[in-house]
């Protein structure tokens, strides 16, 4: 009997439905639409319309807490050791098992996750399914399959990201031939079936076949060169060490040459040359988006009937917990480590040592206190935020109000989350009048900046230190070009000594300092380091982290000496197995399979 055509129609914003079944392999969407009104070319957008929302994951049945969003807040940051889970400990105790370490395959959060990736792998199958049906009808039939091929190989390479190359992947045969597809991850010796290669050449296939440009209506829409970056990730994560696991293979070349494309010749969807914006604080504000950085985004907007629907990064629940009205359940707070890897050398670059260092903020008997004349990476202060230090247009935190800005300082520590906060003078305009946490600001699922430091990364492996050099410091001369300043709050003198462009700047709100890389790098080693923390201080606190150091088989070791150092401050963490360069593959999932599912070699 031929599958029923499930799949409601969305809006193509941030939102997104989904059901619940034994098995997040098992095709079993939402709700009904009838056949006769998909199966026309304005059905098929609507499909379409759909997987777009599947694969930005910010579905609140799957993960009402950001646990399944493609901002990666969870996985890439706090388990990365650049946040704090934040909030009290008690409160969400599956997220406090990734923050502290001591998860195992039956974490809930990792199963929405899963869940919901595998509901965009339905998604973009369903609109595969129904195109190729009415594929005489279609006009743009090549384009509409490129599309939802790239957003399956979004889904699968966040699976991929997560939980290691050995997934199951479903084919669109598989997804008609049956209701609850008998996949597997292994082959009939019982070895690992990696998927790297079918991702691939669903990306391929998307470069091949998707437009460089959109009209200004679809510009929401992927084009070749999202497509062309993605791929080229691809191969960089499947060329990464991984600790000898994961199937890796060697295609450094392959990733180097698409992104030397990418930067050479890549646009936006608006026919934009991709670029680095002028300065890092407009990066993260609405009117930063569409201006040559964004490679693949996911669109927001606002409505003045909603509440808490359009915010990227949850920040309904990563809002502050009162300060002016800004709302919020104050999860999502920087770690002691992320926030001192920010202090700089008199030549303004990241210090050897910075654990060997006084944290920037401390608490004495409850009261925080920050000290500000540390000189620091500008970049710092328009990432988080701390005490004495203006928050936006927020007001500047203070003792007086702890409770407005932080919730539990012995839980999460002195510091809170900055770039996913939209502005107090934006409510009403890019965030919904009464809710300000809403935002009609994109999140960059990867932005041009990223692609320069994979390129950068390339090019180390290659031998190329000095392109590596000039990516890196291009990035960095970018970053020299914002600041917070002084304002009636600020109590002491503080500047900004700009070596990128030899100035100095009076009335800052604290002391910074940035320099470039003026000589070339002496060594792989040397230039790797400088990579890595250029990596950190740019992509801080945007889902990155962790994976980084998975890919690099380095998790273990950093994030034990992680441990070490931040149970100084916040006595909370436990050790971490250095085998786990990927999560588990949640438990439920693997009962349900009856043994076509294996667990992966980090967890077995």
């Amino acid at each position: 009997m031929k599958k029923s055509i499930l799949y409601p129609a969305l809006a193509l914003l941030l939102t997104a439905t989904g059901g619940c079944t034994d098995s997040f392999l098992t095709i079993d969407p939402a709700g009904a639409v009838s056949e006769s009104t998909l199966m026309t070319p304005d059905g098929v957008d609507l499909l379409l319309t759909g997987a777009y929302a599947g694969a930005f994951n910010n579905n609140s049945d799957l993960g009402g807490y950001g646990e399944a969003s493609i901002s990666n807040y969870v996985y890439g940051d706090v388990v990365g050791a650049d946040a704090n889970k934040g909030s009290q400990s008690t409160d969400q105790s599956p997220f406090t098992e990734l923050e502290t370490y001591k998860f195992n395959a039956a974490n809930t959060y990792l199963l929405s996750k899963w869940s919901a990736c595998y509901e965009g792998v339905k998604r973009a199958n369903n609109v595969l399914d129904v195109a190729e049906q009415i594929k005489d009808q279609l006009e743009d039939y090549d384009q509409v399959v490129a599309q939802a091929k790239f957003l399956k190989g979004v889904n699968m390479f966040e699976l991929i990201k997560m939980f290691g190359a050995a997934v199951p992947y479903i084919t669109l045969e598989d997804y008609r031939s049956a209701t609850d597809p008998l996949v597997s991850n292994v082959d009939e010796s019982g070895n690992y079936v990696y998927v790297w290669n079918l991702v691939a050449q669903d990306f391929k296939d998307a470069m091949d076949n998707l437009p460089e440009t959109w009209p200004e209506s679809d510009k929401g829409r992927v084009n070749k060169w999202a497509a062309a970056a993605m791929l080229a990730k691809l191969y960089l994560y499947w060329s990464s060490p991984y600790n000898g696991a994961n199937g890796t293979e060697d295609h450094w070349a392959d990733a180097k040459t698409l992104f030397k494309q990418v930067i050479d010749q890549g646009v936006d969807s608006k026919g934009q040359k991709f670029r680095l914006i002028d300065d890092y604080y407009t990066l993260f504000r609405p009117e930063g988006d569409w201006l040559g950085e964004s490679v693949f985004d996911a669109q927001t907007t606002i409505s003045g009937t909603q509440t808490y629907t359009n915010a990227p990064y949850h920040q309904w629940m990563v809002g502050l917990p009162g300060a002016s009205g800004v709302g919020g359940w104050g999860f999502y707070q920087p770690t002691y480590d992320f926030v001192n890897s920010f202090i700089v050398d008199e030549s303004g670059l990241p210090v050897e040592d910075y654990h060997s260092l006084p944290t920037l903020s401390v608490i004495n008997g409850g009261v925080i206190e920050s000290d500000l004349s540390v000189a620091t990476d500008p970049r710092l202060d328009i990432t988080i935020g701390r005490f004495g230090v203006p928050y936006l247009d927020w007001g500047t935190p203070a003792q007086a109000a702890l409770s407005s800005w932080i919730r539990d300082y012995t839980n999460g520590g002195p510091y809170m989350n900055k770039k996913p906060q939209p502005l107090k003078s934006e409510m009403g305009s890019s965030s919904v009048g009464t809710v300000s946490v809403s935002s009609a600001k994109n999140y960059h699922i990867m932005r041009f900046a990223d692609v320069m430091l994979l390129y950068a990364e390339c090019c180390i492996h290659d031998g190329d230190l000095e392109t590596a050099r000039e990516m890196i410091n291009q990035i960095r001369t970018r970053a020299a070009n914002s600041y917070v300043a002084a304002d009636a709050t600020t109590v002491g003198s503080y500047s900004y000594e700009d070596k990128v462009n030899g100035t100095t700047v009076p009335s800052t709100a604290a002391n910074y300092r940035i320099g470039l890389y003026t000589k070339p790098f002496a060594s792989v080693d040397e230039a790797t380091t400088a990579l890595k923390r250029e990596r950190r201080a740019e992509l801080g606190m945007e889902g990155h982290r962790w994976y980084d150091l998975a890919r690099w088989g380095e998790v273990g070791k950093v994030l034990n000496d992680f441990v070490s150092y931040e149970n100084k401050y916040l006595n909370k963490y436990s050790g971490y197995d250095s085998n786990w360069v990927m999560f588990p593959i949640p438990s439920s999932e693997i009962q349900t399979a009856e043994g076509r599912i294996v667990q992966n070699a980090s967890w077995k």
